[in-house]
């Protein structure tokens, strides 16, 4: 296969999408099984373990995931994944972050989506807007039951960075281009070629800038 000539490395929540996605992904699973709402006593101690041990985002998703979904079967989770990613209307996405996505393939880069969000549903995303390769957080199985334990790191900050110079290392020469919407994107996108802040908030934005990315808004 012919190596390209440059790779675009998109970021989900936030950046394509117009919120978080795990949130309404367990929320939605909530509501088809009602049941699993006895479990959410257990929900502020996962908080405050958060809170006071390092603030791991990694072992809050895990946290959720078990509190929310327990050992659930395989095909029930596949299921809903499919519903929810069909779920998300063009309202929920950034109409500039789809027409970004399409000038890059249009233009024959490769297109990577990168996000720290699960792979219960983002490869479903990363397939319905026309990604090349998904790059998601990895979550554990147990046979045929979810576990809810990480099987990578979570794909954020320090870790996108990683990734990003793993990519750099798989397509040698190629130039990258990058769009992130947080502070915690500014270790990826310092290592690409065009970087771009989109959608960020204002502290983010003033940051960004003092590092000199390049800043837009996607969102209007």
């Amino acid at each position: 296969m012919t190596a390209p000539a440059r790779v675009a490395v998109f970021d989900l929540d936030g950046t394509i999408t117009k919120r978080d996605t795990l949130v309404p992904y367990l929320a939605g699973w909530l509501r088809r099984h009602p049941g699993r709402a006895l479990q959410l006593w257990r929900l502020p101690g996962a908080l405050l373990r958060y809170a006071l041990l390092g603030r791991d985002r990694g072992r809050l998703k895990t946290d959720l995931l078990r509190i929310v979904m327990g050992p659930a079967h395989r095909a029930e989770v596949a299921a809903w994944s499919e519903a929810f990613v069909a779920s998300l209307a063009p309202p929920f996405l950034h109409p500039k972050a789809l027409a970004a996505i399409r000038r890059h393939r249009e233009a024959g880069d490769r297109l990577v989506l990168l996000s720290a969000s699960v792979d219960l549903y983002v490869p479903l995303i990363g397939r319905r807007l026309g990604f090349d390769e998904t790059i998601c957080t990895g979550v554990r199985w147990d046979g045929e039951r979810l576990d809810g334990g990480l099987t990578t790191e979570n794909r954020r900050g320090e870790e996108k960075r990683r990734v990003v110079e793993a990519l750099r290392a798989r397509y040698c020469g190629a130039r990258f281009a990058a769009y992130g919407n947080a502070t915690s994107d500014f270790d990826h996108l310092a290592v690409v070629e065009a970087p771009l802040l989109v959608n960020a908030n204002a502290r983010a934005r003033r940051e960004g800038r003092r590092r000199g990315l390049p800043c837009a808004d996607w969102s209007r």
